[in-house]
């Protein structure tokens, strides 16, 4: 499970590993050095006698955000530390797993479940390994490929073609995690709550969809906007080309769309293509969703109506291992399937709920409580998993969070409704 960071790693070049485009974007270097730096930190430090750091310096360096550890190296600065290099991350990696194969003998009680955290926190990793690596390619002029190999499955025709909507009944519903597996503590406690009757769709909302939106001067109407979002991404004249395409037109829209004269493009990971109308749309913004959602005539789904629906269906769907690394268009419905497709995987779908503490929630104790409980404020949650989340990291109660100008992630649309 480690080595796949080195593996999604392997096709960039020496000086990709080094590029922070924005704030948000962590260089491959980067994330690589913090997530042995997590397993130096929390496992070996304290519980391997006699271990000694590779650079006591990095302990600095390669803090996230854990002020309870130190004081962090500042996030906007990780693309300046050209030192060390990447030869000298890699051999950081190899001398802590190394340290690491003695202990994981001992890996039973606290051990074992910090053990288990740091794979699941170095899997979260290789997600946002692949998001920065499109960030930072995507916003190249030349929008290299990442990978000019990935899959291309065939989709049938008229996939997407229709919309139709799953009822369900309102009542006294259980959510959160409910035990007899690993989850991330902002999961916890399992808690009722009382839900309206609802409808969700059975798809996620398509780029011909949302292409429509935008033709329909979606983003120069003040009133399908939250004031927020209006003044962040609506108010002004047309931003520049996102990917600062050298034939592209500006244009208002999801990261990563351009245009060149009448034809609609995105960057993928495999290059740019023209815009596949029937997937899913991705990389909008919290305020972009819930805007078109008015535009459609209804809402985005709150986090409770999602895990309800979710919890009746298996978690499968297109994930990273499916080696598309973009997300595709849904399957037709299948005769006595599933109600809803899309469900797991291809895009994180944005709720409309604050991402804030279930009731009775304990961090974790020590620094490992900020982890997940500090970022309790002023962002949303996301359900589902995508196209480059590992396979078998989501769940139906599993909460990610951003905050609502996101855009560099995979995120999509699914629309509600009350009844």
């Amino acid at each position: 499970m480690r080595s796949d960071s080195e593996r999604i790693c392997a096709p960039l070049a020496t000086e990709d590993y080094g590029i922070q485009p924005m704030p948000d974007v962590s260089p491959p270097k980067w994330h690589l050095a913090h997530t042995t730096w997590f397993f130096e930190t929390f496992l070996l430090k304290p519980f391997a006698s006699g271990y000694r750091p590779f650079d006591p310096r990095f302990e600095y360096l390669f803090n996230s955000y854990y002020n309870g550890i130190g004081r962090p190296y500042p996030r906007a600065r990780r693309g300046a530390l050209s030192r060390p290099t990447v030869a000298e991350v890699l051999e950081y990696r190899r001398h802590v797993d190394q340290a690491m194969q003695a202990l994981l003998g001992r890996a039973e009680g606290e051990i074992g479940a910090r053990v288990v955290l740091g794979l699941h926190h170095e899997q979260q990793h290789q997600e946002l390994l692949l998001t920065d690596i499109k960030h930072i390619l995507g916003t190249n002029p030349l929008m290299p490929a990442y990978r000019d190999d990935l899959a291309s499955p065939a989709i049938p025709a008229d996939a997407a073609a229709k919309l139709a909507f799953q009822h369900f009944e309102g009542g006294v519903v259980e959510i959160g995690a409910a035990g007899g597996g690993f989850c991330f503590d902002n999961e916890l406690p399992r808690h009722p709550v009382l839900l309206r009757p609802f409808a969700l769709a059975d798809r996620l909302v398509t780029n011909g969809e949302y292409l429509a939106f935008v033709e329909d001067q979606g983003y120069r109407r003040p009133e399908l906007w939250l004031s927020d979002g209006w003044t962040a991404q609506c108010a002004m004249a047309p931003l520049e080309a996102r990917t600062d395409h050298p034939r592209a037109e500006p244009v208002q829209g999801p990261l990563y769309w351009f245009r060149d004269g009448d034809t609609w493009y995105e960057y993928r990971l495999s290059g740019p293509a023209p815009l596949a109308l029937d997937a899913p749309v991705t990389h909008v913004s919290f305020y972009e969703a819930d805007a078109y959602a008015r535009w459609a005539g209804y809402r985005l789904p709150t986090e409770a109506e999602w895990e309800r629906a979710a919890a009746e269906q298996p978690v499968a769907g297109h994930f990273a291992d499916r080696d598309v690394l973009h997300p595709l268009p849904p399957r037709p419905p299948a005769a006595g399937g599933f109600p809803l497709r899309q469900i797991f995987g291809d895009v994180w779908e944005w709720t409309a709920s604050p991402y804030t503490p279930y009731p009775g929630y304990r961090p974790l104790a020590g620094a490992l409580g900020e982890y997940n409980g500090k970022f309790m404020s002023n962002q949303l949650v996301l359900r589902g998993g995508s196209c480059v989340t590992p396979p078998g990291h989501v769940r139906a109660s599993y909460r990610n969070f951003f905050y609502p100008g996101d855009q560099w992630q995979f995120t999509g649309i699914r629309l509600a409704h009350d009844l």
